[in-house]
């Protein structure tokens, strides 16, 4: 499968100043967000994104809203983290994410370049600075990278997950290893945008 094989994933190191736009879902140890394939269709579903331990990390609603093309996306709570407006007028395939007032918090976008399927791009919380990720690999084939562009791999996907506990799985179950210190919330919403734009390829 060339480089991105079916070997051991490589040891993900914490991230330092912490990576994301939520300070608070960076937490100090490496996190499995388990994902289902076409969960997070525009479809209008709700469903969570949960932890290797069966754990809510955010929630995705669509039912009460006029148009298909927005989720919105909250804490296990309820409380409303952004919302996810899916572009309609744009070259290539493009979600924004937006807080209640309408401000834009990170895009994703697909790209055409060889090797990297889709970009996001952030303003990071604790250095103001503007930070690109890209995946890199088959996001749903099998294995693939989150790298932060110029920098380390902040995040692994994968087909199979050892040791998993209170979490039924399947063939069309995926995980999503995060390094320590990246903000769980925002890998989260990469992967539900990841996972429409590969929807809609079919």
């Amino acid at each position: 499968m060339g480089f991105f094989g079916s070997s051991a994933p490589a040891q993900l190191h914490p991230v330092n100043p912490p990576l994301g736009v939520f300070p608070n879902y960076c937490v100090n140890h490496p996190t499995t967000l388990v994902l289902k394939e076409k969960a997070f269709s525009f479809s209008g579903d709700n469903f969570s994104v949960k932890d290797q331990n069966g754990v809510p990390v955010v929630k995705c609603s669509g039912k009460a809203l006029s148009f298909k093309d927005r989720k919105v996306i909250t804490d296990a709570n309820g409380r409303v983290l952004f919302h996810i407006r899916n572009k309609l007028i744009a070259i290539h395939k493009t979600f924004v994410g937006e807080d209640d007032a309408g401000n834009e918090i990170f895009r994703i976008r697909k790209r055409m370049a060889i090797g990297t399927k889709m970009q996001a791009t952030f303003r990071n919380h604790s250095t103001g600075q503007e930070t690109t990720i890209d995946l890199r690999g088959d996001f749903w084939g099998g294995s693939g990278d989150l790298t932060v562009e110029g920098g380390p791999t902040v995040a692994q996907i994968t087909r199979q997950m050892m040791n998993m506990r209170e979490v039924f799985t399947d063939n069309q179950t995926y995980f999503v290893t995060v390094a320590p210190g990246v903000d769980l919330a925002l890998m989260a919403a990469i992967c539900i945008c990841f996972d429409e734009a590969k929807n809609e390829d079919k």
